[in-house]
């Protein structure tokens, strides 16, 4: 099933792949046709059906310009070389923390490394990384702004009800110091959150948890 949200300048689809039920995300810019692909996750077939269902979304030429990897982790990333392969013109990008794991683990050089707050124009619409640390050291989420909507793909750092999994203490903490710095201290409540699995929801739902989060440890 494809989810769809529309902005004034772009449409977002969403599908989920995977035993992980991991989402996939595709933007396209209605007067440009850009298009960007958030975590190429897995099935390469799939994440194609869904770059060409973008073109409904334009009157123009669609063009994949990037394919951006929020994090190294293993079900993200299983349909990265296959989908790189089919769109190598597309820019693949990742958190630099991350791009060399990501590259070892697929064989695919990740050709813009970016780090905590680095912007992308991609002629239509804007996209800025906000590094979170924790999850993997190179986790990034990223924010759109248009038409007044306020909208962050979260990857595995935020989800409905919590952080995204850690496995130390330290983690824990560098993670939630991330988000509460760097999203929930920056962004409105009316900011959406589109996480790497499962359902949607905004950061004025998940504000008032952030103590509850802190002392439960996770």
């Amino acid at each position: 099933m494809v989810n769809t949200i529309e902005t004034e300048h772009v449409v977002i689809r969403q599908i989920a792949v995977s035993e992980m039920a991991n989402n996939v995300y595709l933007i396209t810019a209605r007067e440009s046709g850009s298009q960007v692909l958030i975590d190429a996750a897995d099935d390469a077939e799939a994440i194609t059906e869904l770059v060409a269902a973008g073109a409904a979304d334009t009157a123009a030429e669609p063009v994949l310009r990037a394919i951006i990897t929020t994090h190294q982790h293993w079900d993200h990333i299983r349909a990265l070389r296959a989908t790189s392969a089919s769109y190598p013109d597309a820019l693949t990008i990742a958190g630099a923390p991350d791009a060399a794991a990501i590259t070892e683990a697929e064989g695919v050089d990740i050709a813009h490394p970016v780090e905590h707050l680095d912007v992308g124009d991609f002629g239509g619409f804007v996209l800025q990384a906000i590094g979170l640390r924790g999850h993997t050291p190179g986790s990034i989420a990223l924010l759109l702004r248009d038409g007044g909507e306020t909208i962050l793909f979260s990857g595995d750092s935020l989800f409905p009800g919590g952080p995204g999994k850690t496995w130390s203490p330290e983690d824990f903490t560098s993670l939630m110091d991330d988000l509460e710095e760097r999203v929930f201290a920056q962004l409105p409540d009316e900011t959406q959150v589109l996480p790497g699995h499962g359902d949607a929801t905004t950061l004025g739902t998940e504000r008032p948890k952030l103590g509850e989060w802190r002392e439960r440890g996770w």
